[in-house]
């Protein structure tokens, strides 16, 4: 067991939330990141017990492009700003992810620059795929390269040069002995090389045994990503999609099949911490903006802190704030936000009020983080499952239609029941347990 099989994450994109203009002009520090402080005890206060924060480093615009992987952006403040704020994190017993962006630089990053300068001479040239300086971009460098996304901003890293491994694996050994972090995502891991990873991963296992590692992947077989050798946590796309479609449509028939799909995935093994579930993120338009019911906030909450995996709340949308994905920007995905005006949020805020529960649900019942799963009952509109771990049977219920619904499930536990959200009791009868779930709602039902 690590920490991070019991991990509950707040998701922080840094530049947004602050408010930190768009372009760096590597001017003065500002101490943007030290505002962020306050937010730590609210983000225990809903029930979270790590964060992934990032991008942090300097870098020209968004965070994505890095121009010095050893600097906390101008825009945030200094490197002892970024100390201080894990070392509040880890005194309020909360652990703190980074971002890591090795897949590629900015333009400004000092390899690169090398290149412009000194060009077919720079001893950098072979740290980026296909430099041709036969070749030429938009920025009229003179040579052209592989990019990410098709941004000549974002310039490819040659992850097979020994060189960028030793100089990216010593970047990791920095942030750990500078700011005392718990572990890293890795952005763009889908189109990292695996043998790059596996470096990383080495590394991690060295730096200590509950480092941990988990990478963005959308797509495919999240196995070849996910395991022993290679990184220990993915993004659960798969699911993402599945648990607002899923609502939206009516349809529970995708999301349960999507938890089997992955669990035959897993090979069905017992380690149910191997994915990093999520409903919106910095890329992806909010939650609340994408559900057609805004009463489904509730159940698919209830799903995202209940069935395997680790649970992501990106930050706003505990208080079921909008954001709407546009096709030249992301800005209303990262909006800046100040934390005063939510401070009565957990009363008056029945988005606030549904998370904070789950949160802390979630970290004081262990079947939901390690506990095995188990289908009781599927339709288009209702779906029950189990947890079971150590003996300790926990149910979960929810209904998205505008109707209650009572079933009837089979219980591995005797006695009571009492449903963590609504207080409701109820015993359990040769073997069965009958229970009304609320319309567009759930329940968690504990063992008395």
């Amino acid at each position: 067991m690590a920490w991070y099989d019991e991990a509950v994450f707040y998701h922080i994109y840094p530049l947004g939330l602050t408010g930190a203009s768009k372009q760096n002009q590597y001017s003065t520090p500002e101490h943007r990141l030290n505002t962020l402080l306050p937010w730590i005890s609210h983000i225990k206060e809903i029930g979270c017990n790590a964060i992934y924060i990032g991008p942090l480093f300097e870098s020209v615009g968004h965070g994505y492009e890095t121009t010095d992987y050893k600097k906390l952006d101008s825009r945030l403040g200094t490197n002892e700003d970024l100390t201080n704020f894990v070392k509040e994190c880890h005194a309020q017993n909360i652990k703190v992810i980074l971002d890591g962006v090795f897949n590629h630089t900015g333009r400004d990053f000092f390899a690169f620059q090398d290149i412009k300068r000194n060009r077919e001479n720079s001893p950098y040239k072979d740290w980026y795929c296909n430099v041709n300086f036969w070749g030429n971009n938009e920025y009229n460098d003179g040579f052209s390269y592989d990019n990410w996304g098709g941004y000549n901003l974002l310039v490819k890293l040659n992850q097979n040069n020994p060189a960028v491994r030793d100089y990216f694996c010593d970047i990791i050994r920095f942030w750990v002995s500078e700011f005392d972090i718990d572990g890293i995502r890795l952005d763009a891991a889908d189109v990292l090389s695996f043998e790059y990873m596996q470096t990383l991963r080495h590394l991690a296992n060295e730096i200590r045994p509950d480092f941990w590692l988990m990478g963005e992947v959308i797509h495919g077989d999240y196995t070849r990503w996910a395991n022993d050798g290679i990184l220990h946590s993915v993004t659960n796309y798969h699911l993402h999609k599945a648990l607002y479609s899923g609502h939206n449509d009516h349809n529970y028939f995708e999301i349960a099949h999507t938890v089997k799909r992955l669990n035959d995935m897993n090979g069905n093994r017992r380690n149910n911490s191997w994915l990093y579930n999520f409903v919106d993120n910095h890329d992806v338009e909010r939650i609340y903006t994408k559900l057609a019911n805004k009463a489904h906030f509730t159940p698919v909450h209830i799903l995202l802190y209940t069935l395997p995996g680790i649970p992501s709340i990106y930050y706003g949308s505990e208080f079921g704030i909008e954001g709407r994905k546009e096709k030249f920007s992301d800005d209303s995905l990262r909006p800046a936000l100040s934390l005063s005006a939510f401070a009565d949020a957990l009363q008056n805020n029945a988005c606030t009020r549904i998370i904070a529960t789950l949160g802390h649900i979630r970290q004081s019942c262990a079947a939901l983080s390690y506990g095995d799963y188990k289908e009781l009952l599927l339709t288009n509109r209702q779906y029950a499952f189990a947890r079971n771990h150590n003996g300790t049977t926990v149910l979960v219920t929810v209904n998205n239609d505008d109707s209650d619904y009572v079933m009837t499930l089979p219980c591995g536990n005797s006695g009571e029941y009492t449903g963590a959200l609504h207080g409701e009791r109820v015993s359990v009868t040769d073997g069965h347990i009958t229970l009304n779930v609320k319309a567009n709602n759930g329940e968690i039902w504990l063992p008395v």
